[in-house]
């Protein structure tokens, strides 16, 4: 032995995360509120003994949830995968899950290896809400022209400047470009789905987006409206940010 003291070097995990933002303040640690990341950093803390920093793909708003959020974080623990799993899920609320936790090369970032993600908003398109439905759909009670959403949602896909389908996130936005590569719009009894699938995403761009299509549907809007409005790269009143209950992270792609 030289005498000298081994140090340990902190492993890289990676987690899949699902949660009901119901109740919660968005994803991101806010002083004096409770959100996503702060019950995992919290959990992780009691866990581990660490002081764990936990990085997502992006952050979700208050009330918005996901299906499968990406996040990774550092720990010097020794405890197997599958053991911080069980352990997170056993000291969080049941309305955030932890449905994958595996070891990950030092390389992968949640956010920055991405190479895109996937939203689904949905509506519940009928006169009387489903009860059960209250907390993850919107409730649009006149009915919507399918059709003229399809068409307005087609114009909207491909690489354009976003910046009018964006609200202000407070901090500099160099690049507003994004490939939207798919928004389509589909039908399912009462309910109507609109996924969203782009190399990434500006601030409230999905509800953003929504809010717009839920115009066609009323038929205020359509498909030279939405080459307007992007052409003018100037957010208005003429885009709504439609309401967060909907709106669900889907997938992050890798």
């Amino acid at each position: 032995m030289d005498g000298k003291k081994k140090i340990q070097k902190a492993r890289r995990f990676k987690m899949i995360i699902a949660y009901d933002g119901t109740a919660y303040s968005g994803w991101q640690v806010q002083p004096g509120h409770v959100t996503i990341q702060g019950e995992i950093e919290r959990s992780l803390r009691e866990l581990t003994g660490d002081k764990v920093r936990v990085e997502s793909s992006g952050r979700t708003d208050r009330g918005v949830h996901a299906k499968a959020q990406v996040a990774h974080f550092d720990s010097l623990s020794s405890v197997k995968p599958e053991k911080l799993q069980m352990g997170l899920n056993s000291l969080l609320e049941p309305d955030i899950r932890v449905t994958s936790l595996v070891g990950a090369n030092q390389t992968f970032h949640a956010r920055y290896s991405a190479t895109g993600k996937e939203y689904r908003y949905f509506i519940w398109n009928s006169p009387v809400m489903n009860p059960v439905r209250r907390l993850y759909a919107t409730h649009i009670r006149d009915t919507l022209n399918l059709d003229n959403m399809m068409e307005t949602a087609a114009r909207l896909e491909g690489i354009h400047d976003f910046s009018a389908f964006s609200a202000n996130p407070n901090r500099v936005v160099n690049d507003a470009e994004r490939d939207l590569n798919l928004l389509a719009v589909s039908k399912r009894g009462p309910e109507i789905i609109i996924k969203a699938k782009a190399d990434g995403f500006l601030y409230k761009m999905v509800r953003s987006l929504t809010g717009f299509l839920i115009r066609a549907g009323r038929n205020e809007v359509n498909q030279e409206t939405a080459l307007s409005i992007l052409g003018s790269k100037v957010r208005t009143a003429r885009v709504p940010t439609a309401p967060p209950e909907g709106l669900f992270l889907w997938k992050v792609y890798y």
